[in-house]
């Protein structure tokens, strides 16, 4: 039965059309075809198939059997063209694809997930990944082709001439605390009395520890002493929760915290002295072209920025 290979679409929806207006006159007009032509063609395909495919009645033409089967599949291979064709598009223009980006926490958060909702309002079929690390990290999964593309800042071990790198954004840092923190009925909370306080802080040499340590040096103070060491969020919050820690993390996510739709009883102290964090960026591999995907995104997240 290799005889169904040898069609084509054009066979197919003829016979569609045929099924459909119950004229062969009427499908050869639709389709710009002679009639002549067109009765050559269905002669063709039934000689192929070896069995008539249609039978002509006072109604017109009608499927046999056969016909009905025929019909049947043939709609089936031809929706699966139109899906192919579809996707292959969607493909080549950035509508669909997969895309796979890392992010520091405080971008992820504020610029990231804006992004990517905005894309996916533009083109559903996208499929994203986001994954949220230190900078070290995500520039490394950067060189081993993890990603598309990271919001980072390039660790002092990357020659940043390997990188495409476009400026976002500087981070501030704000201090997350239970709502019942004695230093919220405070204005301006200086450092000095933030000393006096246990802290839950990322590991030393991380940007929102060392944007707080250069802030109480600038000071002339020496930094918190009492500290818990941990990036991870989850702690960070189980520690608030009933005691008088201080937790800097990003604007981003102290207002996402904070935030009524969460129902988080937590607050953010109103401090004197800011605390700037160095600003990240958007980082590319300038050896790699970005998927049309890829492009789509970065080109949203920069219009986000």
């Amino acid at each position: 039965m290799q005889f169904v290979r040898t069609f084509k679409p054009i066979h197919l929806e003829f016979l569609l059309k045929i099924q459909e207006v119950g004229q062969l006159q009427v499908a050869a007009h639709l389709l710009n075809m002679t009639q002549p032509a067109a009765s050559r063609m269905l002669k063709d395909i039934e000689e192929r198939c070896g069995t008539t495919l249609f039978k002509r009645t006072p109604k017109g033409m009608e499927p046999t059997p056969s016909g009905e089967v025929f019909i049947k599949h043939a709609r089936i291979v031809l929706a699966g063209l139109d899906s192919l064709e579809k996707e292959i598009v969607a493909l080549a223009t950035g509508m669909a694809g997969e895309v796979r980006v890392g992010s520091v926490t405080g971008p992820a958060i504020g610029v990231l997930i804006p992004a990517m909702e905005i894309l996916r309002e533009r083109a559903p079929n996208i499929s994203v990944t986001i994954d949220v690390a230190p900078s070290v990290d995500l520039v490394r999964g950067l060189d081993e082709g993890k990603f598309d593309f990271v919001m980072a800042r390039v660790p002092p071990t990357h020659d940043s001439r390997d990188l495409h790198v476009h400026p976002a954004r500087n981070e501030q840092v704000r201090l997350l605390v239970n709502e019942v923190h004695p230093l919220l009925s405070h204005s301006n909370v200086t450092l000095e009395e933030l000393s006096h306080y246990p802290w839950i802080m990322q590991e030393r040499g991380s940007p929102i520890r060392e944007a707080v340590e250069t802030s109480f040096y600038a000071a002339g103070l020496p930094p918190p002493e009492r500290v818990v060491n941990s990036s991870s969020l989850l702690i960070a919050l189980a520690l608030l929760k009933g005691t008088d820690m201080i937790a800097p993390l990003s604007e981003e996510v102290t207002g996402l915290m904070t935030s009524e739709g969460l129902g988080a009883k937590l607050r953010v102290i109103n401090v004197a002295v800011p605390m700037t964090v160095s600003p990240y960026f958007i980082i590319r591999d300038r050896s790699r072209e970005l998927t049309p995907a890829a492009t789509l995104f970065y080109e949203q997240l920069l219009a986000e920025i």
